[in-house]
């Protein structure tokens, strides 16, 4: 079901951010501009990784995520949800976690697992763009919001794993990565309209 300004339902991170982020975002800032931000730090993001600047790796990254919360959060909680909005943010976090997987974790943990991640974003894509052409429209659902939220961390404990030079780490980040990979799934099999 398509979320909009007259069917708001709040999520539990909703509550933090309308406590933390929201009061201190100015008021001529919209969600869909925290968006199209997400989108502009990708490249950033990747030359971090390129070069392997660790530091700033990991706060680009994390903060490119953040802004997958704070644009939805800012949305609801301000009643600024719209249809562009609805099907762009969810693009620009296929955007970040794609380039994310085919750059480093292909690199740092293995191809096929990346890759594997990556076809399942693909497919979630397909099936957003088939709705669309059939004129229905859905909103996330919560196990692919926790799949994100999975992604996010399971790609920072690697980040920090880099950063430290410590290999003990990486096995978390490949069990967070799984673990998103089974939500991925769920998350494809219940998103309908």
């Amino acid at each position: 079901m398509l979320m909009t300004n007259e069917s708001i339902e709040l999520y539990p991170h909703d509550r933090i951010l309308a406590w933390t982020l929201v009061p201190i975002t100015p008021k001529f800032v919209r969600p869909n501009h925290l968006t199209i931000l997400r989108v502009l730090l990708v490249p950033f993001v990747l030359a971090a990784l390129w070069y392997e600047v660790w530091p700033w790796a990991l706060g680009l990254f994390v903060f490119a995520a953040i802004t997958d919360a704070w644009d939805g959060s800012l949305a609801r909680l301000r009643k600024q949800i719209t249809l562009w909005g609805t099907m762009a943010d969810p693009a620009a976090d296929k955007l970040l976690i794609g380039s994310v997987m085919v750059l480093f974790v292909a690199r740092e943990i293995n191809v096929i697992f990346a890759v594997t991640i990556l076809v399942i974003e693909l497919m979630l894509i397909g099936g957003a763009y088939i709705r669309k052409r059939q004129g229905r429209y859905a909103s996330a659902n919560n196990y692919g919001k926790l799949k994100m939220f999975l992604q996010v961390v399971g790609v920072s404990i690697l980040l920090v794993a880099k950063l430290m030079g410590v290999d003990t780490y990486v096995p978390y980040a490949i069990g967070t990565l799984s673990l998103a990979i089974v939500l991925a799934v769920v998350s494809l099999i219940t998103y309908t309209p």
